[in-house]
């Protein structure tokens, strides 16, 4: 039941690298967790076969990037797609600015989706309402920005930097050697902050691009963007779309971050059998018999009850 980290390129939509990986890995059960954008690139972790049963507790997870934030030119998209529909002089900006701004913005958010998103309204796309020429109300919704780092002010896409690496805590800086990565061609010269983001499930960097130059009295869009890390699974772990043919995954029990409970056979059977058994321990536990997933079970304190089960 492997797992497999991609490295989603440049004008693919999530689904587009789902149709090619049901055909590289000959199965049709292939699902991703958590889109990225068809001009966004990076990590997109697929789970093949009995892991996609792992996707809804994948969904949740926080996620890292690396952000292009043009300021001064808006888009109906909040991104490179264009075309530019609003333009405003940016006043001058200093690093000690940006990243007060920066800071005011973590921890718990209200964020506005964006227009071109797929979120449902009334059984409507938003995405497909906004190419109609139609405007939908998206109502705010809670989310929650870890860490914020500027990275880099430049005078435009162009100037900046291309080239990565991680440090020790995973956060990555730039680098004179490591990964390099290609961005989406730029809708113009605009002043440019490059900003690392640790971000809780449901963030949209676009609104964040978006918000932060609302906050600095300018429009702004994304111009460039690449996710490092999705849950447990970081870039250096990645494959290229067209190797997973040759690529053998990761295993499943990397997925989760979960106390994990190592069970007897006759616990194993029980909770496949829907049962609740008696258990001590209270909060969301990952159980394996031998190594092998069992189920993803909640504990009360006094039993366990089955959130999801593997045969």
């Amino acid at each position: 039941m492997p797992v497999y980290v991609t490295d989603k390129p440049l004008n693919l939509t999530s689904h587009d690298v789902v149709a090619r990986a049901r055909r590289a890995l000959a199965t049709r059960r292939v699902g991703h967790t958590g889109t990225l954008d068809p001009l966004a690139t990076g990590v997109l972790v697929l789970c093949v076969n009995e892991s996609t049963k792992l996707v809804q507790f994948m969904e949740a997870d926080s996620k890292d990037y690396l952000a292009w934030i043009s300021l001064g030119a808006g888009t109906p998209t909040l991104d490179a797609e264009g075309p530019v529909d609003s333009v405003a002089d940016v006043p001058a900006l200093g690093a000690v600015q940006i990243q007060a701004l920066l800071d005011s913005l973590t921890g718990p958010q209200m964020q506005v989706p964006p227009q071109y998103s797929a979120i449902q309204v009334g059984g409507v796309r938003a995405y497909a309402a906004a190419r109609a020429g139609e405007h939908i109300d998206l109502p705010a919704r809670p989310v929650t920005l870890h860490e914020l780092t500027l990275l880099g002010l430049y005078g435009g896409v162009q100037q900046t930097p291309r080239t990565f690496a991680p440090d020790a805590g995973g956060r990555w800086q730039i680098s004179d050697s490591g990964f390099t990565f290609a961005l989406p061609p730029a809708l113009g010269e605009f002043p440019t902050l490059l900003v690392w983001a640790r971000v809780g499930s449901g963030t949209y960097i676009r609104s964040l691009a978006r918000d932060i130059g609302a906050a600095l009295g300018v429009p702004a869009h994304l111009s460039g963007l690449v996710r490092t890390r999705a849950g447990r699974f970081r870039l250096e772990q990645a494959v290229s779309v067209e190797r997973l043919a040759g690529a053998t995954g990761l295993d499943d029990l990397l997925a989760l971050d979960l106390p994990t409970i190592a069970a007897t056979p006759n616990l194993a059977l029980r909770l496949r059998q829907g049962k609740r058994p008696e258990w001590t321990g209270a909060g969301r536990f990952l159980v394996t018999l031998e190594g092998s997933l069992v189920a993803v079970a909640d504990g009360d304190g006094q039993t366990l009850k089955v959130v999801r089960a593997w045969a």
